[in-house]
């Protein structure tokens, strides 16, 4: 029987032997990537120095006075055109219509997660991200100006919010919550019903522009609960500068799949930030996976990266770089 340091000594050698085949492999995709493709639909972007919005047309989902558009505000100006609609799905249905060249849409929170309809709408819709625009969520408890807290019965708020609040909520456990689709239609409705008993969870701006009274405010369960919104556009295009990259793709439903997939972004030298995945519609059981990393669609490793997965992978699409 083999004693246990000769076997550790053949492990170490052969650990120095795959060392010098990875590094090998570094420089082959350094080499490959230089080379033009025979197909680059997967990553075929444009690349701009910067995006003009003087002339643009936005659209928000929600009511005035919404989250989302503060983040428009935030990233294009308080003088950009925009308007608004009742749901995610319209605003991607107006830059497919050619009626907003770019729609702003919540994509994950720091407390409650993911936004998931916005990456399965991402998956449908043949738009892109070209920007992103994180605002810090401070939620107020809004009522009638007449009303008292000890008054308030029934909360409307988007379900995000209401979850993003539930410590507030439960320790006033009698309140009936109620779900809309966002928080400044909870503001508006709270407004039109003109019941001191009724209350919503919104923006300390939502108050102003409704002339609703904060009951309470900082109500959420963390203080530095933020949100992050995505810009996207029609356009396939991507800042010189850009230095986050989206992906989804599909895979193969058999073992060591995703390892391999993911293999590409060691090889590469590229960090990997965030992974989410989503079930596919009609394959019970299988899903499709949403990765951000660091980069730039120039990068070669990027690109090298990106033809590998292409060739692990079902139904690859770059999200944007930005």
């Amino acid at each position: 029987m083999r004693e246990l340091q000769e076997i550790w000594a053949d492990i170490a050698a052969i650990d120095e032997t795959l060392a010098g085949l990875y590094q090998k492999r570094i420089q082959l995709t350094k080499e490959a990537a230089e080379k033009p493709p025979a197909d680059r639909e997967a990553f075929d972007f444009s690349q701009v120095e910067a995006f003009l919005f003087q002339q643009a047309k936005v659209v928000f989902q929600g009511e005035e006075g919404a989250y989302s558009q503060q983040a428009m505000r935030e990233f294009f100006g308080r003088q950009t055109e925009n308007f608004h609609v009742d749901t995610w799905r319209e605003a991607m249905d107006a830059i497919a219509a050619g009626t907003a060249d770019y729609a702003v849409l919540p994509i994950e929170n720091s407390s409650a997660g993911i936004v998931s309809e916005n990456f399965d709408l991402l998956v449908e819709y043949d738009h892109y991200i070209i920007g992103e625009q994180i605002i810090k969520t401070n939620h107020c408890l809004l009522g009638m100006k007449e009303a008292v807290h000890s008054d308030i019965t029934d909360v409307y708020s988007h379900p995000q919010a209401l979850m993003q609040c539930s410590r507030y909520l439960d320790a006033n456990g009698r309140w009936e919550k109620h779900s809309v689709k966002n928080t400044a239609g909870a503001a508006k409705k709270v407004k039109e019903d003109q019941k001191k008993n009724k209350a919503a969870i919104a923006s300390g701006v939502a108050a102003e522009i409704y002339g609703l009274k904060i009951l309470a405010e900082g109500i959420e369960n963390n203080t530095s609960n933020s949100t992050r919104f995505i810009i996207v556009s029609g356009k396939k295009a991507f800042r010189a500068d850009a230095a986050k990259i989206s992906i989804c793709f599909e895979l193969p439903h058999k073992s060591g799949s995703l390892y391999q997939a993911l293999s590409h972004f060691i090889y590469n030298n590229l960090n990997m930030n965030k992974i989410e995945s989503r079930p596919i519609q009609g394959r019970t059981w299988e899903y499709r996976f949403f990765i951000d990393l660091e980069g730039n669609l120039s990068d070669v490793n990027v690109q090298c990266a990106l033809r590998g997965l292409q060739k692990e992978t079902e139904r690859l699409k770059v999200l944007g770089n930005y």
